[in-house]
């Protein structure tokens, strides 16, 4: 589904990302973990087209996107959440989802069904007309991803979606996710720091350190890791 490889990013003497390599399979959820200034958010922003890799490729089902503009690597098919949501906040919710669906071909009737559909799912239906800059931030993140899913994407990339969220929005985005690969026919990339969520949800993780790849494997494997365990607690 997806593919990255030798993937580097240099902001000149600085190498943040230094030819990581990985590929997540249809409907898998691959867990991110690392410290702050680990490379993560610098990968997702090379895989969205945010930035462009000094070097390495971005693959999606097997077709090169590596440095594609951000709207064109969105119509081909991945999402992408931040860690501070960036919904319209002066639109209500019911614009949000219609505006991300416009693309797609839709009637205006068939736009509205889906946008209800997930709202209902992230149990903001009742909030449909107000505007997205009156919910919390935990709402927002809700609203974020059912912004995404709304256009029916091949791969969803989500930065820390659980900071600073409260517990009961957390469930249920926790509950939301899982459904992803299943239901929703994609793959997920989850950036978290909430290792919790991370072992729960993933079916394989890669740990990042300094811009590489420190360990990788299952939930088992990366928790009971030596060198994780010391990049996370010291020696």
């Amino acid at each position: 589904m997806l593919q990255i490889q030798g993937l580097k990013k240099q902001f000149g003497g600085l190498v943040a990302l230094n030819g990581v390599s990985w590929h997540l399979p249809p409907k898998q959820i691959l867990g991110v973990i690392g410290m702050n200034g680990s490379g993560k958010t610098t990968m997702l922003n090379c895989i969205n087209g945010l930035y462009v890799p000094t070097a390495g490729k971005v693959l999606l089902h097997g077709k090169d996107i590596t440095g594609w503009p951000v709207e064109q690597v969105a119509r081909e098919g991945i999402g992408r959440t931040f860690q501070v949501p960036r919904v319209f906040p002066h639109m209500t919710l019911l614009d949000n989802l219609d505006v991300s669906q416009l693309h797609k071909g839709r009637t205006a009737e068939e736009r509205y069904a889906v946008s209800v559909k997930w709202l209902e799912k992230v149990e903001l239906y009742r909030l449909r007309h107000n505007m997205a800059e009156e919910l919390s931030g935990g709402q927002q993140k809700l609203l974020e991803l059912a912004r995404i899913m709304v256009s029916q994407p091949k791969v969803v990339l989500l930065d820390e979606p659980f900071a600073g969220v409260n517990p009961g929005l957390a469930q249920l985005l926790i509950s939301v996710i899982k459904t992803l690969p299943t239901e929703h026919d994609c793959s997920v990339v989850l950036v978290s720091h909430d290792l919790t969520s991370i072992y729960q949800l993933s079916n394989h993780i890669i740990v990042m350190n300094e811009g590489s790849i420190l360990s990788q494997g299952s939930a088992d494997v990366v928790k009971n890791d030596p060198a994780v365990i010391e990049a996370y607690l010291g020696a």
